[in-house]
């Protein structure tokens, strides 16, 4: 698979774009999925492993394994007409199912289970705009822009496991720690444990493959005004803004809208050649990026 993967919808007014922090490696999923009146923009972002090793697909990851599967199931879903929290828990069935008769479940310990944050927005159109319905869990990120170009960010999740991730490296730091490999390795308890925690919780704010129960996603619906605009992405994506400040929400909505999704992973990887230190207090000095930018017809008069 390229680690560069566009798509793009001219009819629909619908571009996609997800590509790899490291080359021919990508553990994101962006697409869409059209149906008469309907737009199911989906992105999911596959959470890095800490088992330190691969059990399921050797040569791709397990990740990588289960963010292609789950879209594949997902996609099955939609298409039989199922609602949104019907089509996640449908889809996750599917692929446990796969999962275990990939032989490799019973020797993996549960740290090891992939895992992945998804936002899913469905756009319904109407004569007098559109009905946004989103299905949330994990920390990606969907905005929407107006007509009159006022951004709103629709899921203003604040994940607060960042913040614990940041202490703790402030406080190996402080101890002199600062080789990179070094401090994960002093991390990987900490994370293995939240992991095992994110699939095996009730109602957990994680796609996983054995949730306890129905997940416990954020759900919205919002009343989008003709002319409008979405764009969801990974929070690979959104450091743009987040992390590195190169970006406010309003100028990266002009960014991807005036030069499209490519001309913003480039720049953010530039920004990352150049200057690998930019975000010392992060697990991951570069991330997989994806986003899907979504934009309605002007209305005709």
């Amino acid at each position: 698979m390229s680690p560069l993967l566009k798509s793009r919808m001219t009819s629909m007014h619908i571009e996609a774009i997800s590509t790899g922090a490291s080359a021919h490696h990508n553990e994101d999923w962006a697409g869409s999925f059209v149906r008469g009146d309907t737009s199911d923009l989906v992105i999911l972002d596959g959470a890095t492993s800490v088992a330190g090793r691969d059990y399921i697909d050797l040569a791709n990851g397990d990740v990588r394994w289960f963010v292609t599967r789950f879209a594949l199931a997902l996609e099955t879903a939609i298409t039989a007409g199922l609602a949104q929290a019907q089509a996640v828990h449908a889809a996750a069935e599917t692929v446990e199912r796969a999962f275990r008769a990939a032989g490799a479940a019973d020797e993996m310990p549960v740290y090891a289970w992939p895992i992945a944050a998804l936002s899913w927005v469905r756009i319904r159109d109407g004569d007098a705009g559109h009905r946004l319905e989103l299905y949330c869990l994990g920390d990606c990120k969907v905005l929407l822009r107006t007509r009159n170009g006022a951004v709103r960010d629709l899921d203003p999740f604040v994940n607060p496991q960042e913040g614990v991730v940041k202490a703790e490296i402030a406080r190996l730091q402080a101890e002199g720690v600062s080789d990179p490999a070094a401090r994960l390795e002093r991390m990987m308890p900490m994370l293995r444990a939240r992991r095992v925690e994110q699939s095996t919780a009730v109602h957990t704010n994680a796609l996983c493959l054995r949730p306890k129960g129905a997940f416990g996603a954020r759900t919205a619906a919002f009343d989008a005004p003709p002319g409008s605009a979405v764009l969801a992405m990974t929070d690979g994506f959104y450091r743009l803004v987040d992390t590195y400040g190169l970006h406010t929400p309003s100028s990266l909505f002009d960014l991807c809208i005036e030069r499209g999704l490519e001309a913003a992973v480039t720049d953010l990887r530039s920004h990352e050649a150049a200057a690998r230190a930019a975000a010392p207090l992060a697990v991951k000095r570069a991330d997989d990026a994806s986003a899907i930018l979504w934009r309605a017809p002007l209305p005709h008069f």
